[in-house]
């Protein structure tokens, strides 16, 4: 007899997630093969994610809802498994910042998340979490999806000059992500600012910060470390970093002269040696 392995639906979203995708390809007759026949797949990769083995993707998701006649549930569920792979002390920020109608973040090392590319993004996660790369860039490229609403939130992004210089990944990475930040030269919701180091001291000399505004909850400060993330809604931490945040944008370059920088680093700094 076949050993089928027990879930318990309650234990995380990917356990859920793979309880409801048996239970649902069960209620339509189908085995596994069956199903990945259907969706282009093989019923081992729908047996390793029944099984909670391999993480599910959103394009995988959104052909089992067209294959089950699900609804959207699979494709639904997909955002509550990703974001549950974030580190736990991450979660509560990233829930905040899918909610919010204004980001605005000021970064002294690294590309902002939210602006990342995939291979900036895995190099970077290789660092400190060599064992979870994809997953955790599932759940990045995840968050990034809030730019894609038909109404996404208003974001700022004020980055060090450092952020350009550091090298991530290979000399090409580099070239695509900073590729990457010029092509949202024309987004109305998306602008980048450089912070160049000829300005000497500045308000964001502590280091990098964010700040997240609603539409009808208070407005809120969060910082990161190694091991966790402190959030506030202290009415005088918002007041000060408010300013200190404007501050920032005042001494910054325009988003066109940042656009000048960043186009002139990426070619001299990271274009083709020869």
């Amino acid at each position: 007899m076949v050993n089928i392995a027990q879930l318990d639906p309650s234990a995380s979203p990917l356990d859920y997630y793979g309880w409801e995708l048996r239970r649902q390809r069960e209620a339509a007759g189908l085995t596994q093969n069956q199903l990945g026949d259907c969706i282009f797949c093989t019923g081992s990769l729908v047996g390793q994610i029944e099984t909670t083995r391999k993480l599910p993707t959103r394009e995988f998701s959104e052909r089992v809802d067209a294959a089950l006649g699900t609804g959207g549930l699979f494709s639904r569920l997909i955002g509550l498994v990703l974001r549950s792979q974030l580190p736990s002390w991450f979660q509560p920020y990233a829930e905040m910042e899918a909610r919010a109608t204004y980001i605005s973040t000021f970064q002294t090392q690294v590309v902002h998340g939210l602006l990342q590319t995939p291979a900036y993004a895995r190099a970077l996660l290789a660092v400190d979490y060599p064992d979870k790369v994809e997953e955790l860039l599932a759940a990045r490229l995840e968050r990034q999806r809030i730019l894609e609403r038909a109404e996404p939130p208003a974001l700022w992004v004020v980055l060090s000059e450092a952020v350009l210089l550091q090298q991530v990944g290979s000399r090409e990475v580099m070239r695509e992500q900073l590729a990457h930040l010029l092509s949202f030269r024309d987004n109305p919701w998306v602008h980048i600012q450089v912070l160049p180091f000829a300005v000497g001291e500045h308000a964001g000399m502590m280091g990098s910060f964010t700040l997240l505004r609603f539409d009808d909850d208070p407005a809120l400060f969060y910082v990161d470390s190694y091991d966790q993330g402190h959030m506030t809604a202290n009415p005088s931490v918002i007041k000060e970093r408010s300013v200190g945040y404007a501050r920032l944008q005042a001494t910054a370059l325009s988003t066109e002269d940042s656009a000048v920088l960043i186009a002139r680093v990426m070619e001299e700094r990271y274009g083709d040696p020869s």
